[in-house]
């Protein structure tokens, strides 16, 4: 059984890798437009909602491209996570746990961050930058947003989104997976609605990273074996606390 189990999840790591490998091929072909044309749909489809007769939503994008925003998202995921560790079968050790997952977590995301830049020598700037005589949702509302870069690619929110819905599937299930995968979908439009990403930067650079990186932490030994190694050292840290 153990060895099923292993061949398995062998598999499923290289299906998710040859997902990956296709994204990749699907962004370099040179025959292939679709990337190019389908960013230049969404942006300009949705570049023509910010306008002043659409004060409502013009509200809406900018604000959820501020900064608070932004610790709306973690609040949401928080709230995933503590959802996540409700429903974990083991009572008395869940909390160290899924300290360890946490940590071992943004351990990975920190590796990809480093590792993306080291490995990926390219970058290019948002549609806004790109695009001169665009609506800018700066230019419509009297508080701070954003709606531009100077680097928009890979985008870094998408990325951390959908590692999180990766992280959640492997150690949560397949319940908080969905629930997760439904908040990156939505945590990650403002900056596309915006115009401060490309909807590659998300749908391609996210998402192609996660599938080619993630599966090797979290359908191999490492992923586990990090968790429990960091779970077990908070614990001999906690016996040796006052009173215990």
């Amino acid at each position: 059984m153990p060895q099923t189990n292993s061949t398995f999840a062998l598999g499923r790591l290289l299906i998710f890798n040859l997902l990956g490998a296709l994204l990749v091929f699907s962004w370099l072909s040179p025959d292939l437009l679709f990337w190019t044309e389908l960013d230049d749909a969404v942006f300009f489809t949705t570049n023509a909602w910010l306008h002043e007769g659409n004060p409502a939503w013009v509200w809406l994008v900018a604000a959820t491209n501020a900064r608070l925003f932004d610790v709306i998202s973690l609040v949401v995921l928080l709230l995933i996570y503590l959802w996540a560790i409700s429903r974990d079968p083991l009572r008395e050790p869940r909390l160290l746990r899924w300290g360890g997952i946490g940590i071992t977590m943004l351990l990975v995301a920190v590796f990809i961050a480093q590792g993306v830049r080291l490995v990926i020598d390219y970058s290019h700037p948002s549609p806004t930058v790109v695009y001169q005589e665009v609506n800018r949702v700066t230019e419509l509302v009297g508080f701070s947003t954003k709606d531009s870069s100077g680097a928009s690619f890979p985008g870094d929110h998408g990325v951390n989104l959908f590692l999180f819905t990766a992280f959640m599937w492997r150690f949560a299930g397949r319940r908080v997976m969905l629930v997760s995968l439904v908040a990156a979908v939505i945590l990650s439009a403002p900056r596309i609605l915006s115009g401060a990403h490309w909807f590659s930067d998300v749908y391609f650079g996210a998402i192609a990273i996660n599938l080619i990186i993630a599966p090797w932490f979290l359908l191999t030994p490492i992923g586990p074996a990090m968790a429990r190694g960091i779970t077990a050292g908070m614990a001999r840290a906690q016996a040796l606390l006052p009173g215990r």
